[in-house]
């Protein structure tokens, strides 16, 4: 018995199995010694004491609790998200403007897969790879030139009404450049500079769009072609950032912007932010009363769409003239400024087809040359949707019938009578603008100026500012 206690004793695993065997003895005396027992028995080490209370394992525990994928997918609200995705691609130029993003992503995607080797297995030779490297840059080429080529007439306009600098132009320019539409400190320099950054990309981009057209691929001066697009990619990123970090995207008081207003060409601009009537939500108020009064007057389209024979002239004109008698009726009935309208049609319905043929001059694929063409064709019949766009407009301002033929959408029906017959449905625009005509169909603003009367269109002031 003596060696084997002692033998027992000698034991550590012995020694133990003995300890827990007289824990369990003690369980029926008390069970707060086998609860001491138990806990020193299962405590952690140190080593993995220490790992457990170390901060990146706290850290990484806590992001596994609050920022896991399925946590983050189920705090977004899709019901919302969805309602606003579909109230915004109902507008047209919203529609038009995914089109362009999704074949800009297609052939930025196939141009960076050309460049880096992705597509090696699929093109096997060197001049399939150029040939597809050249089809796509092309296109870019193109698509950015479109853009450049409509958005141009617009910013010509802004910078006519820099030099000019009256009142109404002050406004114009606020609603399009200043935050909430508001005055800004030296306001007219900081939309300068906007201005002719938006202009220096679109030099760059026709700079670019000469090169890639002028000379093929390998006689292509390779520093011209990264000056240009770093120009052309810089400048609209600067403009936007100085609009933003600028006064013209801050807040400020009326009395501090005129107080900051030093220069004697901005007297008139910080005169203009103290009157009463240019508060926003005066603004709001009257239009929200304007246009309760609209809804009011019950108004019809004059004739049908076929019924051009009530005013041949006016027929023969919107055949012959379609953009000049578009962009006068619009300039008529407050959509904006005649000139740029005309342009804007005649770049959208004109500037595609040759774009796009001279696009597939450097290209020795003759398929790729017809299909680049066809593509120019069809983007200038599309651009017809630019005068269904903007009698959706009329038809919501003036309260104007809707027609559901189409899929029963009124905004698809007007864009569609445009593009089956584009001369009958301007023709039944201006015989409807002049049935509205002297009160619906004339600017409601007007504004005193030194030089005279200049009279503002109804989207951007809808207010009568008398200057003192």
């Amino acid at each position: 018995m003596g060696s084997s206690s002692g033998g027992d004793a000698g034991d550590p695993k012995l020694q133990k199995h003995g300890e827990q065997h007289h824990a369990a003895g003690m369980m029926g005396n008390g069970s707060d010694s086998y609860k001491q027992y138990y806990d020193d028995a299962h405590a952690p080490s140190p080593s993995e004491e220490w790992h457990s209370s170390s901060p990146a394992s706290s850290t990484r525990q806590m992001l596994s609790r609050r920022f896991t994928p399925v946590a983050f997918v189920k705090k977004i609200d899709w019901g919302s998200l969805w309602a606003k995705a579909k109230e915004w691609i109902r507008n047209p130029m919203n529609m038009a403007l995914l089109v362009w993003i999704v074949a800009v992503g297609v052939s930025g995607a196939i141009l960076f897969m050309v460049m880096t080797g992705m597509l090696n297995r699929v093109l096997a030779t060197k001049p399939q790879r150029d040939t597809w490297f050249e089809v796509n840059n092309q296109i870019l080429n193109a698509l950015f030139t479109l853009m450049c080529l409509y958005q141009h007439p617009r910013r010509f306009y802004h910078l006519a009404l820099l030099c000019r600098w009256r009142a109404g132009d002050m406004l114009q320019l606020r609603q399009v450049y200043c935050k909430d539409g508001t005055c800004k400190p030296s306001e007219r320099k900081h939309i300068t500079v906007v201005v002719l950054l938006l202009h220096l990309n679109c030099f760059a981009q026709y700079a670019l769009c000469g090169l890639n057209l002028g000379y093929r691929r390998p006689e292509r001066p390779v520093i011209g072609v990264a000056l240009t697009i770093s120009v052309a990619i810089s400048a609209p990123a600067v403009a936007g950032m100085y609009n933003n970090l600028s006064p013209l995207g801050n807040d400020y008081e009326a009395q501090a912007a005129q107080a900051y207003d030093d220069d004697d060409d901005d007297e008139a601009s910080s005169s203009s932010c103290n009157n009463n009537d240019n508060n926003p939500q005066q603004l709001q108020r009257k239009r929200r009363k304007s246009s309760s009064l609209d809804k009011q007057q019950s108004r019809e389209w004059a004739g049908g769409l076929l019924d051009v024979w009530d005013d041949m002239s006016l027929a023969y004109l919107s055949v012959l003239c379609s953009c000049c008698v578009f962009g006068w009726n619009m300039s008529r009935l407050g959509f904006g400024n005649m000139y740029v309208h005309v342009a804007t049609f005649l770049l959208l319905c004109l500037a595609p087809f040759f774009i796009f043929d001279l696009a597939a001059v450097n290209i020795d694929n003759e398929d790729v040359r017809d299909a680049l063409g066809l593509a120019g064709v069809f983007l200038c019949v599309l651009g017809l949707l630019y005068g269904g766009f903007w009698r959706i407009q009329m038809r919501r301002r003036f309260r104007l019938p809707a027609s559901h033929a189409c899929c029963g959408k009124p905004d698809l029906t007007d864009c569609l009578q445009w593009l089956c017959c584009c001369p009958c449905a301007l023709a039944q625009e201006v015989r409807t603008a002049d049935a509205l005509a002297p009160p619906a169909a004339r600017p409601v603003a007007s504004i005193n100026d030194d030089d005279g009367v200049v009279t503002v269109p109804p989207a951007s002031v809808s207010v009568i500012i008398r200057s003192t």
